[in-house]
């Protein structure tokens, strides 16, 4: 990474500064969901989908924009490098930029991955080619290839999820609020610690209304933010060796084994796999017991009661790593594998 400036920020303007965020996003959210209904920015029932009404959407792009904002102010206090700052300003501008156009004209999926594989390579740029994970004897040419995939996959995953209320929105806040912990106790990224703590505020003023029952949904302009600054984190916290992709495998245990075992059986079991569905596990359970609320809340205990304490043992003894990884996933496959697409391939 290039040289900065680093003026050291003292844990009370970071907790201030937490505050301030969360209550210009809340404020700002509040305002923007006037406005959807106002002029017609809603998510309307289809085949599709798990609601009966009418919802305001597009929310993320208040919290999404918020962040952005808070990139460039970071930036001009000397607290990120300038490759940070293009992947955390310019990139995440576009993917929000897009998101939100995907969430008033319904964007094709060939130009939705075209603009997919166009942030990943402008991730890839800003990092130099790193390769990923760190596997130095795979030609570079595989390890751009391995690291687009990866990036691209991690955004259409995050937009997976993005299923029921409050699901996708409380997973970035978790994920979010525990990596930066993590970093804080295996001394990471001063850089990435303040990016993961500022998007935890953003996401958690949305989580307000997004709880089921959700008053508005986050819309593309989230969930394709989300999956790339994400992906972009993952590959910049093991590019710097500050945790291993072990860890982040415990800490998204639950969403990469719903996305992958879905994937994995609905190509097994649907002509069409590649077409818009409702069959994630997550998805099924709600349908069946008529309650976001149940599925997101037994999700979100999971997470503070089962991942939590894994991603402290992978982060205490790196050299087991591997282990708390595999129990974090097990689990979540064999869930999706009972409750998911065997149950419905709509």
């Amino acid at each position: 990474m290039d040289a900065f400036n680093n003026i050291y920020l003292s844990e009370t303007i970071i907790v201030m500064l937490f505050l301030f965020v969360f209550f210009v996003c809340l404020a700002a959210t509040f305002i923007y969901r006037k406005i959807a209904l106002r002029i017609g920015i809603l998510a309307n029932p289809n085949l599709r989908t798990l609601h009966k009404n009418s919802i305001p959407n597009g929310g993320g792009i208040v919290f999404s924009l918020v962040f952005i904002i808070c990139i460039f102010i970071l930036f001009l206090l000397g607290q990120l490098s300038e490759n940070i700052f293009k992947i955390f300003f310019y990139g995440a501008f576009v993917a929000t930029l897009f998101g939100f156009l995907d969430d008033l004209k319904d964007i094709s999926a060939s130009k939705k991955m075209l603009v997919q594989i166009l942030l990943s390579g402008w991730t890839l740029f800003c990092l130099d080619g790193g390769v990923l994970f760190g596997f130095e004897k795979i030609p570079s040419i595989i390890s751009l290839a391995l690291s687009m995939f990866f990036l691209v996959w991690m955004i259409n995953a995050y937009n997976f999820m993005d299923g029921i209320d409050g699901m996708a929105i409380s997973g970035a806040t978790f994920v979010s609020g525990l990596m930066a912990l993590s970093l804080q106790l295996t001394n990471g990224s001063p850089e990435l610690i303040l990016i993961l703590l500022i998007l935890m505020s953003c996401t958690s003023a949305l989580m307000v209304f997004n709880w089921p029952p959700a008053t508005i949904f986050m819309g593309d302009a989230g969930s394709i933010f989300l999956g790339y600054i994400f992906g972009a984190i993952i590959l910049i916290s093991i590019i710097n060796d500050d945790v291993s992709i072990w860890t982040w495998l415990v800490i998204f245990g639950y969403f990469f084994a719903d996305t992958s075992m879905t994937q994995i059986l609905r190509l097994i079991l649907v002509k069409k796999w590649y077409k818009a569905h409702r069959s994630h596990a997550y998805q099924n359970l709600a349908r069946i017991t008529d309650s976001h609320f149940k599925v997101t809340m037994s999700v979100t205990t999971y997470h503070l009661v089962w991942i939590s304490p894994l991603t402290f043992w992978s982060v205490l003894q790196p050299e087991m790593a591997i282990i708390p990884a595999i129990l974090a996933v097990t689990p979540g496959l064999f869930f999706t594998y009972k409750y998911g697409p065997t149950l419905s391939s709509s």
